[in-house]
């Protein structure tokens, strides 16, 4: 039998986009996105989501979100493990995007006003396995 292992989450940045460029030089980009679910009256629960996107798509959210943008990210959960100075083993949560849809007007990053984000898949399903000329713009 199949396994599953997908999100799917729309919320609002926290805080501007965290870059980090690895040793071997690839991209990666940290996101701080809340989601808030609403019931009865004026009942509510913010969750905060760690989400990591890695390549291309990196670069782009860097690029062009900021705190308080919208988005959709559709990616998996992973779970990672570490020890601190003090040999105490920490958890964390993630959610690994391999697509981040960029939505409504919040944020905004260095985007002009008026101008359409750009896609937010790099040709090829998320591979960065193409050339800048794949790229609409």
């Amino acid at each position: 039998m199949a396994t599953l292992n997908k999100v799917f989450l729309i919320g609002y940045l926290g805080s501007d986009p965290e870059s980090i460029q690895t040793s071997s030089g690839k991209s990666m980009c940290k996101l701080s996105m809340a989601t808030t679910e609403k019931w009865g009256e004026g009942q509510e629960q913010t969750d905060w989501h760690r989400v990591i996107c890695w390549g291309k798509q990196a670069e782009l959210c860097q690029q062009y979100l900021s705190k308080g943008s919208q988005v959709h990210i559709e990616g998996r959960i992973q779970y990672r493990s570490w020890e601190d100075n003090e040999g105490n083993t920490k958890w964390t949560t993630e959610i690994v995007a391999f697509r981040v849809t960029f939505l409504g007007k919040g944020g905004g990053g260095s985007r002009r006003q008026n101008e359409p984000p750009p896609p937010s898949e790099p040709p090829g399903g998320g591979s960065d396995n193409f050339d800048d000329d794949d790229i609409p713009f």
